[in-house]
């Protein structure tokens, strides 16, 4: 069976080589880089066995990053923690949604209203609301990215219906098809990232339920967010565009 393995990073300027790769299963790490071949060089190295090969990277590569424990341990914290990030942050907070549906969405009134009628109602003096217009009214930016499958399901449709209300206070909603998020490499993780600094990620069980937040602040796991988040906002469109394909396919 092949590996599950996750692009960790590269100090190459142009073409992604040397770099490391993660497997998502075993933690181990799969170093890539020039071959060492001269004879004389592999004659130097120790304990090299058959059928094992070795590779040879910039040091910075490993320091920069290599894994620097044996093992992470979580930074959990509680909801208040988490909803004053979106109070504090100076610059951008932005989301990237995988899920095929969430428990909170389908305890919310909003819901079982728009499962009897198609439309989503909203309340714009909401908390959620009245501070994204106070923050993207001093010009700071507020997005997501959702992940869509195909056909959508009815968590995903009225998320899809509900988009107009977050739009209207400021929000830069888009949607990328889970086809093409799984043909760019985007994992099936739900996360926020504060100012390029600070990323929460959402834990949930097989209940669409938020089980805990993880704050990472360690700057290769950064980077790695920050690359999806790149590569998920080249691809997707907006809702309105996005709206208009899925009326095509339900």
């Amino acid at each position: 069976m092949a590996r599950q393995l996750r692009f960790t990073g590269t100090d190459s300027k142009v073409d992604g080589c040397p770099a490391l790769h993660t497997d998502i299963e075993s933690g181990e790490v799969v170093v890539q880089g020039t071959p060492l071949t001269d004879p004389d060089d592999l004659a130097q190295l120790r304990h090299f066995g058959a059928g094992e090969a070795a590779v040879v990277v910039p040091r910075e590569l490993l320091v920069n990053w290599g894994p620097k424990e044996m093992e992470r341990e979580p930074e959990l914290v509680d909801r208040d923690t988490f909803r004053r990030l979106f109070e504090t942050f100076e610059y951008t907070a932005w989301r990237l949604e995988t899920r095929r549906g969430y428990a909170s969405d389908r305890e919310d009134p909003d819901y079982r209203a728009f499962l009897e009628t198609g439309s989503a109602p909203c309340d714009f003096s909401e908390p959620w609301f009245v501070n994204v217009r106070n923050q993207t009214a001093v010009g700071k930016r507020i997005g997501r990215v959702r992940v869509t499958d195909d056909p959508p399901t009815q968590e995903q449709l009225f998320l899809l219906d509900y988009a107009r209300h977050n739009a209207y206070v400021g929000e830069d909603m888009r949607y990328l098809w889970r086809k093409d998020a799984e043909r760019i490499g985007l994992p099936a993780e739900d996360f926020w990232i504060f100012d390029s600094r600070i990323v929460a990620l959402l834990h949930f069980d097989d209940a669409d339920t938020l089980l805990g937040i993880e704050l990472i602040t360690e700057p290769a796991l950064i980077v790695r967010y920050s690359t999806m988040r790149d590569a998920a906002m080249h691809h997707a469109v907006p809702y309105e565009q996005f709206a208009a394909q899925a009326a095509t396919v339900e």
